[in-house]
């Protein structure tokens, strides 16, 4: 049975908030801005491994994706794509992780609908990269890679490449997800979502995403009046709804 495929969460301003799986949903087409339906069930996941590069740097990533079959268990390795169209919607690792590193989140937003590559960072520990913008061009490069297998193979038409993208990640790649709206803007991004990040910079003029910043207010690591000063910067309208929480203390 082919399913309509999910789209992304209609953010039209920043806000603080309580972490939740997925975190993505539904929402407008920007081609139409029309609301498009979503699946009601969860789907099965597959995945697929590849080994991407951007100049020296090493972009290994496993694709997370629906798949036919009951939902639940371990993702199924070269499984085949569910009937459909699916947008993507990337998910970015913090310090010392990797592909793996964030499984609740990456199965969570494959489950629901979506494509989601999530790359292992080459250089996982350096600060100095993700301030100097190599992990969000890394990003973008990803992007790029993904969308491209809508055009052969076994994502081949399977991969909804006008309803723009969404990206997400944790503390590292919070800030990573962050310069993606600001210091170095990816206008294919629709949604961005970064967990426990830091101010990255002024929102890029020709940024279209919305953002939804999620931070714990006692957060040991990541400065939560920094996540703060982002919110802030952002262009109105916004809305902010504070909770007293502690994000994982894992940059």
């Amino acid at each position: 049975m082919s399913l309509s495929r999910r789209t992304f969460l209609g953010l039209t301003a920043a806000a603080t908030a309580g972490l939740s799986s997925p975190l993505l949903g539904s929402a407008l087409h920007p081609a139409s801005g029309a609301e498009l339906s979503a699946p009601d069930t969860e789907f099965a996941v597959g995945v697929r491994q590849f080994n991407w590069s951007r100049g020296a740097r090493s972009l290994y990533t496993k694709v997370f994706y629906p798949t036919p079959g009951a939902p639940g268990g371990a993702p199924v390795p070269n499984a085949p794509v569910a009937d459909g169209l699916f947008p993507v919607a990337e998910w970015n690792h913090g310090m010392g992780g990797n592909s793996d590193s964030y499984a609740s989140q990456t199965h969570a937003i494959a489950s629901a609908g979506f494509i989601c590559p999530a790359p292992s960072i080459s250089d996982n520990t350096n600060i100095g990269s993700v301030y100097g913008g190599q992990w969000s061009r890394d990003v973008s490069e990803v992007i790029t890679r993904t969308l491209a297998l809508n055009g052969s193979g076994p994502f081949a038409g399977h991969i909804d490449t006008a309803a723009g993208v969404g990206v997400s990640g944790h503390s590292m790649g919070g800030m990573t997800i962050h310069g993606l709206v600001t210091a170095w803007p990816d206008e294919r991004i629709v949604a961005a979502v970064p967990v426990a990040c830091v101010d990255m910079g002024t929102p890029a003029a020709s940024a279209r995403a919305g953002v939804l910043f999620i931070h714990g207010d006692k957060d040991p690591t990541c400065d939560y009046a920094l996540a703060r000063r982002a919110y802030e910067n952002c262009p109105r309208p916004r809305r902010s709804s504070p909770t007293s929480a502690r994000t994982t203390p894992r940059t």
